[in-house]
């Protein structure tokens, strides 16, 4: 799909899509609780429908009305291949593997091609218990999880450690958890402890690096509401950095979310050539690269890891930002936007498969106009996106 977007200004009030990263871990809590949960503020998201297709492939049960999901939470052993579908969700992969290996047995992960490409390697070191085998487009797990001690690097995702904390309290007996630093987006852990304690389940942290998961522990079911997101949300503030003037409504101003930040961030690239480190908030990477693409430029480090997004975002951002006349410098852990003067692109721009990109592109279309490809990619964390965007005076034209 097509999305065409005239210059104009944003005006007027956006309500903060559901947080993705305390719904995923709710919707697992209460699967994992025996007993009915309530989670309200649950998107419909591609994301979240691949979470909520994942309890099912553990055992529990669900039924939605709107934006409220009822969990009959309890693992289910099958002596048959447990299929969990993953669709293109990262978070759900790794969230997942270590769950699904609770009960011992087999289990399936699929996904888009991307998906299994970016790889699950801190599991195949870590869970000495599990055998993997994968292909093109399937994850095929055999074996039981074990507790113990567990040693995880701190730097490629966070997203493998919360799904060990999550799994390990279901055990018989104790396990240890240590990050190797650095510790890179911590807020993300800080959330998955967070949301187990609401559910009855405490993680013990003995230091910055280092946590004690009791064995024998259970989730206890729950009625819940889930806050508004930031991540999302930065696109609404972006909006008002070039020129906008759009109230967002529905967050948690003392939130644990580390995308809070991009608030201060978009008022550093006020100023000239400002150097911001995004290694606690990669996800804000290309919504900052475009606002920095409008404003003087700026310098970015901690970037790495956007290699392993959805797309490789630091290579996708330089070469659509290129296509507005701005230069992008790539590096191994930098990106450096050059200021420049932005022009309307005479190409059509492509969303890289990205909800991401494509969000970050849409605000500097805003500006200039543009016409971006594959922008069906913004279902995957908000489906209402573009309408969103209509409702703050944007005009917005759909081509199939």
């Amino acid at each position: 799909m097509k999305v065409t977007i005239n210059p104009g200004r944003a005006v007027g009030r956006a309500s903060a899509p559901p947080s993705k990263s305390f719904a995923h871990r709710m919707i697992i809590c209460a699967a994992l609780a025996e007993g009915r949960s309530c989670v309200r503020g649950v998107s419909q998201s591609e994301d979240m429908l691949a979470t909520l297709d994942c309890i099912s492939a553990l055992g529990a049960e669900y039924s939605v009305d709107g934006d409220t999901v009822y969990i009959d939470g309890g693992i289910r052993h099958s002596d048959k291949t447990k299929i969990y579908p993953c669709r293109e969700s990262g978070s759900t992969l790794r969230f997942f593997i270590p769950l699904a290996m609770l009960d011992g047995g087999k289990a399936c992960f699929t996904g888009s091609e991307r998906l299994i490409e970016r790889g699950i390697g801190i599991y195949e070191q870590a869970l000495k218990s599990v055998s993997f085998n994968k292909t093109s487009d399937e994850i095929m797990l055999d074996g039981r999880l074990s507790e113990g001690y567990y040693s995880v690097r701190g730097n490629v995702s966070s997203q493998y450690i919360s799904g060990l904390l999550l799994a390990l309290p279901l055990l018989e007996k104790s396990s240890t958890l240590e990050i190797i630093p650095p510790v890179e987006s911590r807020k993300y852990i800080d959330i998955t402890i967070e949301v187990m304690s609401l559910f009855g389940v405490a993680v013990d942290r003995i230091s910055d690096t280092q946590f004690r998961i009791e064995g024998g522990q259970s989730y206890k079911p729950m009625n819940i509401s889930v806050e508004g997101d930031w991540s999302n949300a930065a696109f609404y503030y972006a909006l008002n950095a070039v020129g906008g003037n759009v109230e967002v409504t529905g967050l948690n101003m003392n939130s644990l979310q580390g995308d809070m930040a991009c608030v201060q961030l978009f008022n550093e690239l006020e100023n000239e050539k400002p150097v911001i480190d995004i290694s606690d908030c990669p996800d804000l990477g290309p919504v900052l690269f475009a606002v920095a693409a409008a404003k003087h430029g700026a310098v970015f480090n901690g970037t790495k890891r956007l290699k392993i997004k959805e797309s490789d975002r630091a290579s996708a951002m330089a070469q659509e930002l290129a296509k507005f006349g701005i230069r992008v410098r790539v590096e191994e852990n930098r990106v450096t936007v050059l200021g420049g003067e932005l022009r309307k692109p005479d190409v059509t721009l492509s969303g890289h498969n990205d909800h991401r990109i494509v969000m970050a592109l849409s605000v500097l279309m805003s500006l200039t106009g543009g016409t971006v490809d594959e922008a069906q990619a913004v279902r995957k964390s908000q489906p209402d996106y573009f309408s969103q965007l209509q409702l703050l005076g944007l005009e917005v034209i759909y081509e199939d």
